[in-house]
């Protein structure tokens, strides 16, 4: 699921800003910027009715500009960030991201969002038995 999320941020990035901003999923010593940085915080989870489960998700977008006035840049592409982050399509489903805020912290910007969604867990199928035979006495009369 997490996976799944990321490649749908990847993909509304893409579209807001195209193919000149390289998205990475992992850090790495030689960033091409401009360029985003997309990591899952932390994942939650809890039981909420019998097989439905609540799942908040939140992720930091850190965008790394390649202007020399850094914190304007950063403070544009964050206005950018809430509009086209506030919905995403995931396994077809729309989630929409909630609790979006951002920072810019040593001229990178650090976008969070939290996706959080209700899960629905499939248990698996036992096979039933076909037949079932039983024997029982009730004072000294049989009964099938």
């Amino acid at each position: 699921m997490i996976n799944s999320i990321i490649s749908s941020i990847s993909i509304a990035l893409n579209a807001e800003f195209g193919d000149r901003y390289k998205n990475y999923k992992e850090k790495k010593q030689d960033l091409e910027e401009p360029c985003f940085f997309i990591q899952c915080l932390n994942s939650t989870q809890r039981l909420f009715l019998n097989k439905r489960y609540f799942k908040k998700n939140q992720f930091c977008i850190q965008y790394f500009p390649e202007t020399s006035n850094k914190n304007e840049e950063c403070l544009a592409v964050a206005e950018r960030l809430l509009e086209c982050l506030e919905c995403l399509t995931v396994n077809s489903d729309l989630v929409m991201g909630t609790k979006m805020y951002y920072e810019v912290v040593d001229n990178i910007l650090h976008f969070f969002v939290n996706y959080d969604m209700f899960v629905y867990k499939i248990a698996e199928t036992i096979p039933t038995m076909q037949k079932v035979s039983t024997k029982t006495s009730v004072k000294g009369q049989v009964i099938k």
